[in-house]
């Protein structure tokens, strides 16, 4: 493990600092108390009336926020200096009448593997700072075309957890703290995103997930955090891990806030913008949606070698009753465990692949491979203390593309059996679980969807979450049963800051 952060920063980092302290060019217009933690449906009305809240009110207020808060969050790694420009372009084409979608005007945080024009794409490396892509990713354009205003970079655990690091924390940003409470957890690797969602700082993020680093971060921050079917969406110019596993995903702090953005991401039958979305999410987010669904959930659950009763867990036992409440069957299910024991041998041999292909492609940076990026680091930080044994260990893999393909294709299909065959079985719309029961591990291995939502606090009085998932490309089922869970629950929490 690393130190928190180191205390001498370059002249680079501190002008990635500046970008987030340096004012705005106009003092921001009051807004309406609370807009900070206002839904996307909220700002829509608010900017829809006569002489409302504008798009770069709203800019200017989370700018400013931002410069408030995050020097101790440090959720937030850079800044677009586009984006009050953006904001008045969208407002003049709302007062004209045209507005795109419900994204209109509305700001967004995109963590750091998500190319974007003008800004630094680093995975909170050092070794990937030099020139900015020129170009968006995909994902990028679309949200762009839906109206959305790009306000920044996210921090994350530093190459998404293959530097070997804590979680939330990297070399060019220092370590992402949780709203709640400094000394909490607060997951990664899209750490920075789930915090800036807890703490105000945007309505809207964009994570990525290779395992766990869109649901982990979403639990412990107490955000909705959805992780999609692999290959739902465009995974192209995002620093890639392992293209079986790779995937964006939208985060919020509510479930439609989620499905909207699901919808912009997932783009449309036509790339013009406004257009209708091939698939519409938020269609099934509706009153007793929750009403004869069949859930599936955990008989007994297994946590550090342990087995329990659901009964000896209190909060998720409290989870299962509200959906019991709402009319959904509860059917408990006795989960088989996956072969995972070449897991990680596999996984760090993708990387390798990817990241040096990756490198290898990306201009104007200061490496072009992992070995270069190795000894960047050293002589950067100095070699008594061993700060990347992750990246040191991917370096070393030597399982070639025809060893991993047959492995990886027995692995996952044991892995999708394992939420198939219960699912099927017992003919299921989704299954629950608890958080800390890591279920969130097999469903990513298996390349399915995952959504996790508030469920209130623990002793500590710290955000838990309940898990949904199922069978691939099953997401309007579950963003519907977590929904119908999240408005009867109604256990979200805002941190004291």
């Amino acid at each position: 493990m690393i130190g928190i952060a180191y205390g001498v920063y370059s002249l680079v980092q501190q002008a990635f600092q500046h970008s987030v302290a340096a004012p705005s060019s106009r003092p921001s217009t009051p807004v309406s108390p609370g807009a900070e933690y206002a839904s996307v449906s909220e700002l829509g009305e608010q900017m829809a009336k006569a002489d409302g809240l504008t798009s770069v009110d709203l800019v200017n207020f989370l700018q400013e926020r931002i410069r408030r808060l995050d020097p101790q969050l440090r959720a937030v790694i850079e800044l677009n200096p586009e984006a009050l420009e953006t904001a008045r372009e969208l407002d003049r084409e709302r007062a004209s009448g045209k507005v795109r979608g419900p994204l209109h005007g509305i700001p967004i945080l995109l963590k750091d593997t998500i190319e974007t024009t003008g800004m630094q794409t680093s995975a909170g490396a050092f070794g990937f700072v030099g020139a900015p892509v020129g170009k968006n990713a995909p994902l990028v354009d679309d949200l762009i075309r839906q109206g959305a205003v790009i306000l920044g970079k996210t921090n994350m655990t530093e190459l998404a957890g293959f530097r070997g690091g804590p979680d939330g924390w990297s070399s060019r940003g220092g370590q992402t703290r949780n709203p709640h409470h400094p000394d909490a957890e607060v997951g990664g690797s899209s750490s920075g995103a789930a915090a800036a969602l807890a703490a105000g700082l945007a309505p809207l993020a964009v994570g990525a997930e290779t395992n766990g680093s869109i649901i982990v971060p979403a639990a412990l921050n107490g955000v909705v955090g959805l992780k999609p079917s692999v290959g739902l969406l465009d995974r192209d110019g995002i620093i890639p891990a392992s293209q079986r596993q790779d995937t964006p995903g939208p985060m919020a702090r509510s479930v439609r806030d989620v499905a909207l953005l699901l919808n912009a991401m997932a783009g449309s039958d036509s790339q013009k913008p406004g257009a209708v979305p091939a698939v519409d999410y938020t269609k099934l987010l509706v009153p007793d949606a929750l009403k004869g669904k069949r859930i599936g959930y955990p008989a007994t659950f297994t946590k550090d070698g342990e087995s329990f009763a659901v009964e000896n867990n209190p909060q998720f036992a409290k989870a299962l009753e509200v959906l019991r409440e709402q009319g959904a069957v509860l059917v408990p299910i006795n989960l088989r465990l996956a072969d995972a024991s070449r897991y990680d041998e596999l996984l760090l041999s993708d990387v390798k692949e990817e990241l040096n292909g990756y490198l290898a492609k990306r201009q104007g940076l200061p490496v072009k491979s992992l070995t270069e990026l190795i000894k960047f680091n050293e002589a950067r930080d100095g070699s008594e203390t061993d700060h990347q044994p992750v990246l040191k260990e991917v370096d070393a893999s030597t399982l070639t593309r025809d060893e991993r393909n047959t492995l990886w294709d027995e692995l996952i299909q044991d892995f999708r059996s394992t939420v198939d065959d219960p699912i099927k079985e017992n003919n299921l719309d989704a299954m629950v679980s608890d958080f800390d029961t890591n279920s969130y591990f097999g469903v990513a291995v298996a390349g399915y969807p995952g959504i996790t939502v508030p469920s209130g606090t623990n002793e500590d009085g710290l955000p838990t979450g309940a898990y949904f998932f199922g069978t691939n490309r099953s997401e309007a089922t579950l963003l519907a049963v977590a929904h119908g869970y999240e408005q009867a629950a109604q256990a979200g929490t805002k941190p004291g800051l």
